[in-house]
C-alpha cells in the first residue's frame, strides 16, 4: 500500500493537491483528529483492505498540538509503517495575499493579524518540512502544472528533487523581476526590434527566433548557460532550494529575452528529474 502524508502552509495547496490525488485513485481523508491517524493507518494496511493507496491530510490548528501528530507517524514508522510526506509551500508573500484575496483568518491567528500567523506556523512545521519526501512550492504554480507535478511524483512515479525551475523573460525597462535568483542580460544582441517586418512580433514567432539565433553570439550564450545551471542544480537541491527562478532580460522584454528563454526551456525540458516552466512577464508590454 503506498501511503502519503500531505501537509505544508496554510493556504500552499494541500486541499488542492489532495484532490488531485483523489482524481489518481488514491483513498483521501482530510481534518482527521490526531488520535485516531493511527487506527486509520492500521486500519487501511489491515490484510484485505481494498484500499492499495491513500493520502492523509495534515493540518497545523489552534485546538490540537501538531507535535503530536509527528510524534504518531514516528511511532507508525518504528513499527513498520511505510508512508511519503509530500509538503505544500509557498512564499510568504504570496500565502499572505491568498488569505487577503479568501477574506479567511488565519488557524493560528484568528484574532491577529494573518503575518504572525504564518510565521508560527512556519516555525512549527519546519521540522517535518526538512524530512519530507517532497516540497512543492506553490508560489508561481498554475493548478494546470501543479497537476502535472503531482502526475510526475504519484502517477509517473518519476524521480523528484522537489526543485521548481522558472525560466522568465523580462524588460529591463520594466524592472528587474524582485523574484529572480539569477539575471543574464541578452543586449548584447543585435535587437529585431529596429527592423521594421520584425518589431510587431515577438521572440514566440519564427522569424524572430531566426534572426535571433543567426548570430554565433546567442548560440554560444546558451551554451554556457545551460552547463552553468546544469552545474547549479543538484548544489542547490543539495542546500535544500526548492525554487529557483532564472531571470533572461533585454531592453523591452519581447524579442531577444524571450526567443533565449524560449530556447533554453526546449534544451533543459525532459532533461531532468526537476519541475520546469516558463513565463515572459513583459511580452504583451504595449500591445
Amino acid at each position: 500500500m503506498r501511503f502519503v502524508v500531505v501537509t505544508g502552509m496554510s493556504g500552499g495547496g494541500k486541499r488542492t493537491a489532495l484532490k488531485m490525488l483523489e482524481d489518481t485513485g488514491f483513498y483521501c481523508v482530510d481534518n482527521l483528529p490526531v488520535p485516531l491517524i493511527e487506527n486509520f493507518v492500521e486500519l487501511i494496511a489491515a490484510p484485505g483492505s481494498e484500499i492499495n493507496k491513500a493520502a492523509l491530510g495534515l493540518d497545523v490548528r489552534a485546538d490540537q498540538p501538531f507535535e503530536e501528530a509527528v510524534k504518531i507517524l514516528e511511532n507508525l514508522k518504528n513499527s513498520g509503517y511505510k508512508y511519503e510526506i509530500l509538503f505544500m509551500d509557498a512564499s510568504h508573500n504570496v500565502l499572505l495575499k491568498r488569505y487577503k484575496e479568501s477574506r479567511r483568518l488565519h488557524p493560528l491567528s484568528p484574532e491577529g493579524r494573518v503575518e504572525d500567523g504564518i510565521r508560527k506556523e512556519r516555525d512549527i512545521l519546519k521540522g517535518i518540512k526538512e524530512n519530507s519526501d517532497y516540497v512543492i512550492d506553490t508560489s508561481n504554480l498554475l493548478t494546470r502544472e501543479l497537476k502535472k507535478e503531482i502526475d510526475r511524483i504519484f502517477v509517473r512515479n518519476e524521480e523528484y528533487n522537489s526543485l521548481m525551475i522558472t525560466i522568465l523573460s523580462f524588460g529591463f525597462k520594466n524592472g528587474i523581476p524582485a523574484d529572480s535568483d539569477l539575471v543574464f542580460d541578452v543586449r548584447f544582441l543585435p535587437n529585431p526590434y529596429y527592423i521594421d517586418d520584425l518589431k510587431p512580433k515577438t521572440g514566440n514567432d519564427k522569424g524572430v527566433q531566426d534572426y535571433v539565433m543567426s548570430f554565433s553570439e546567442a548560440e554560444e550564450f546558451l551554451v554556457k548557460l545551460e552547463d552553468m545551471i546544469r552545474f547549479l542544480i543538484p548544489n542547490y537541491v543539495k542546500e535544500g532550494k526548492y525554487q529557483l527562478v532564472i531571470g533572461i532580460g533585454c531592453t523591452g522584454g519581447k524579442h531577444r529575452s524571450v526567443t533565449l528563454a524560449n530556447e533554453l526551456y526546449k534544451r533543459m525540458k525532459d532533461q531532468g528529474n526537476y519541475g520546469l516552466k516558463i513565463f515572459h512577464r513583459d511580452v504583451g508590454q504595449g500591445v
